[in-house]
Formats: C-alpha cells, structure tokens, sequence
C-alpha cells in the first residue's frame, strides 16, 4: 500500500473502541515501520473525551490563553504536544507533511502564534495515535477506516461535532445519529 500521509482515516461505526469511535486521524507519517496519526475532531471539551479522562486538566493556562480547544491528539504519550498547523510557518522542529499541513512540537511556535507570527490555522492536540509495521493496513483490510485526501478547511474549520458524520457521508453512507431510536 501506498503512504497514508496527508489523508484522514474516518473510523467506521463498528469501531467502538473509545478512542477511536466516531473519530477522524489524520495521518502525519507513514511507512514499512508503521504508521503515526493525530485525532482532529475530539477536542477535550468533547463529553466523550471528558469520559475517558475525567480528571484530566490543562495545567498549562499560557498555552490554554493562546490556544483553545486543545484537541485528544491521540491516546500515544498524552504528555506530548503537537501543533498540526498550515505551512506557511515553519521553525527549525517544524516536520513538513506535505504542502498544505506542517507539524510543530516546540514552544516556540506557542509564542509565535501569541506575538501573531503563528501559522494561519492551527490545532493542539495532546497525544497521539500510533500504528506498528502492518498494523494500519490491515484496519484498513479490515474495513475499520475509510479515508480521504485531508482538506485543511475540513481539518481547522468548522464544527468538531459534525465532522464525523460530515466525512462518512461524503462517501454515501447516511449513519442515523447515535440518538436516533433512543426511548
């Protein structure tokens, strides 16, 4: 198979595992080693993160000042930060993804979003989502994922909420909302 980079992974509605269900991951690296991703529509205000991390709080009010939401990037290294953002910016850590998306873990690039020398259009996410040799590929033989060429008004604008659903329709797949049927 072909590198994934640069698409996003629309997890498909048997995937109930709570990280992962009704979930998008964009995919930042990817190859014979395996794959690395990060979830762009599950903010940690999302009442589904608050769920599985409860008592999870954004100690860090400099960055929280800057940048809000802060997205559940991935269930990988929940201490890590990442800024999944648009090239036009780069630093000397900026990891170019392809020509549209470029990925940032340094605080410098927190300053130069507050002094407004940042990228355009940016997330923060804590964590990530990760992948051994093969792993990815056969999710997707599977039928766990669909994916897509990531489109960073997809990615950075809109409602979070929506997303989900918004990407699996974009493939003809009508899914009735979770409350749908609900007494």
């Amino acid at each position: 198979m072909s590198s994934m980079i640069g698409h996003i992974l629309i997890s498909m509605p048997h995937l109930t595992d709570p990280y992962f269900a009704r979930s998008l991951v964009f995919i930042c690296d990817h190859d014979e080693k395996g794959a690395m991703g990060l979830i762009v529509n599950k903010s940690f205000e999302d009442t589904s993160i608050k769920k599985i991390f409860p008592t999870l709080i954004i100690n860090d009010e400099a960055i929280r000042d800057v940048i809000s939401p802060i997205y559940f990037g991935g269930p990988v290294e929940l201490e890590s930060g990442f800024l999944l953002h648009s090239s036009e910016f780069r630093n000397e850590d900026t990891l170019p993804i392809n020509a549209d998306f470029s990925l940032t873990s340094n605080h410098t690039i927190i300053d130069a979003i507050h002094a407004g020398i940042g990228p355009q259009r940016y997330k923060m996410m804590l964590g990530y989502a990760g992948w051994g040799a093969g792993q990815l590929e056969r999710e997707l033989e599977n039928g766990d994922w669909l994916f897509q060429e990531g489109d960073p008004a997809f990615v950075f604008q809109g409602d979070d909420t929506e997303k989900w659903l918004l990407a699996a329709q974009s493939f003809g797949i009508n899914i009735a909302p979770a409350t749908a049927g609900l007494a």
